[in-house]
């Protein structure tokens, strides 16, 4: 039976290997989205706790990085294995805390152990390099090391896969690991690190401290904390960035997104609103790589009324409804915003397709907003510039493909961007201009795969290395230059 079953008044922070209390007396409550059923109570934790989980993580890396690479993989396959076996529970447990539909959390525990499979190939990736003769009698040789301990500080809307994004493979290079999860979706991260003491992971390992403020900023400036990876809103991500920086730390900061999806004449009408209604609505809105502006070319009006008219059938409800594809906010205060930003859209001038908000009133329980769509909206209207993280999309319209493309150089934002069409020509001048770094053609989320970075740009992304892929084992590994001569 899980720890987090046996306990579900207050959460326990992980730390050495224990499940223990915060010192801290205050607390958050952990309701359920689509029902507003108290789950569990959060410590807000202090800056003592991260201390305890820090000094705990330094120790064990004392230990752990004279680890044998191979080792640590075997750990690495036996955590796969166990996540693999508890896939389902894991998939109920997301939709519990995050609100989101089981098909769409069943596919977020996927990915995760997809991320789990990447980082259990750490024998090759740890791999140096060698070159004989590179002067006379001289050979140089390069290894991979560890940093140290490591924080990680991750976001609600992917509570499995955005931390698997970060302490698997942080570990696998010889790390020790604090993670922070979110305040509103502790549970999952708790089971995620039982599992992995359940796989062989020794104390001190992986350790998880909840919290707010006061633990991000205990991470972000304590003197032992070599690195920061980081997943949420634009304006944190920035803060973490500078503050974490400023310190001598490295830095990932995964930020905020725009993504534009351009529906060209030629494209095949019924797959791209497809595409744009699950990219859209899928989530509740509240994914970094959704899509929530669409540039419409050449005055397409099917596309609009098709796109329109599937929008409003959407089923609404709660996410273990086999047929639902639109599920709750995770706070009422997120729809309060998406409300606010409603209200901007049609103070600024922009046609109310379909509005959501008529869904509220039926559902007296729960953080529920329709699918709501706004047309002619333009380039310098709040709702197209600003990330609303709701089920809320705006519909721009453009001439042609340079006007789609300038709308998208414009963005502050640089995460996704796609376009739908079977035009070669198109297809490459979109691929060489868009002006973000994960491209979808006729794919309503290009988000990457574990082996390849998540390579947001512009605002979406502060630092030099992103996640996964070998981005993510060049951040957490430092290199050391041998240069050798053989005399005698």
């Amino acid at each position: 039976m899980s720890l987090i079953k046996k306990d579900t008044t207050i959460l326990k922070n992980f730390i050495n290997g224990v499940w223990v209390n915060s010192i801290s007396s205050q607390t958050l409550n952990v309701p359920n989205p689509a029902t507003d059923e108290l789950l569990t109570k959060v410590p807000v934790s202090s800056k003592e706790d991260v201390n305890a989980a820090v000094t705990s993580a330094k120790e064990a890396f004392k230990r752990w990085k004279k680890i044998p690479v191979p080792k640590r993989a075997r750990i690495l396959f036996k955590y796969h294995s166990l996540l693999t076996d508890n896939h389902e529970e894991l998939a109920r447990l997301i939709v519990h805390e995050n609100g989101k539909a089981y098909k769409e959390a069943y596919g977020e525990v996927q990915r995760g152990i997809e991320c789990v499979e990447f980082a259990s190939g750490v024998p090759t990736l740890m791999m140096g390099e060698t070159l004989s003769g590179i002067a006379e009698e001289i050979d140089s040789e390069m290894f991979r090391y560890p940093l140290g301990v490591v924080g990680g500080i991750t976001p609600f809307n992917f509570p499995m896969m955005v931390p698997l994004w970060m302490f698997p493979l942080a570990i696998a290079c010889g790390n020790t690991f604090v993670l922070k999860p979110s305040e509103r979706t502790p549970i999952l991260a708790n089971r995620l690190a039982e599992l992995f003491a359940d796989a062989g992971a020794p104390p001190g390992v992986l350790n998880v401290v909840h919290g707010a403020h006061d633990v991000v900023n205990g991470l972000l400036d304590h003197e032992d904390i070599a690195a920061i990876s980081f997943v949420g809103s634009q304006p944190v991500a920035k803060y973490v960035y500078e503050r974490a920086a400023s310190k001598g730390k490295r830095v990932q900061a995964l930020s905020g997104a725009k993504n534009h999806h351009i529906v060209m004449p030629d494209a095949d009408i019924d797959k791209a609103v497809q595409h744009i209604i699950s990219s859209t609505f899928g989530s509740a809105g509240q994914r970094c790589m959704a899509c929530s502006a669409v540039v419409v070319v050449d005055d397409n009006e099917r596309f609009v009324k098709a796109l329109t008219k599937k929008a409003d059938e959407l089923i609404i409800g709660n996410g273990m409804d086999d047929e639902v594809l639109l599920t709750p906010l995770i706070r009422k205060e997120q729809r309060d915003k998406a409300l606010g930003y409603i209200d901007k859209g049609i103070a600024e001038g922009a046609d109310l397709l379909l509005d959501g908000r008529k869904e509220i009133s039926e559902h007296s329980q729960g953080n529920f907003l329709g699918p709501t769509i706004f047309d002619h909206v333009t380039p310098e209207m709040t709702i197209a510039k600003e990330e609303i993280f709701a089920p809320v999309l705006s519909l721009l319209r453009a001439q042609d493909l340079d006007e789609g493309l300038e709308y998208i150089r414009k963005s502050r934002y640089g995460n996704g961007a796609t376009i739908y069409t079977n035009n070669a020509k198109a297809i490459r001048q979109f691929r060489e201009e868009a002006d973000a770094g994960m491209l979808g053609i006729n794919v309503g989320v290009p988000a990457t795969m574990a082996f390849f970075p998540f390579s947001g740009w512009k605002d979406s992304f502060y630092g030099d290395l992103h996640v996964n892929g070998k981005d993510g084992l060049n951040f957490y590994t430092r290199k050391k230059m041998i240069t050798s001569r053989y005399d005698g």
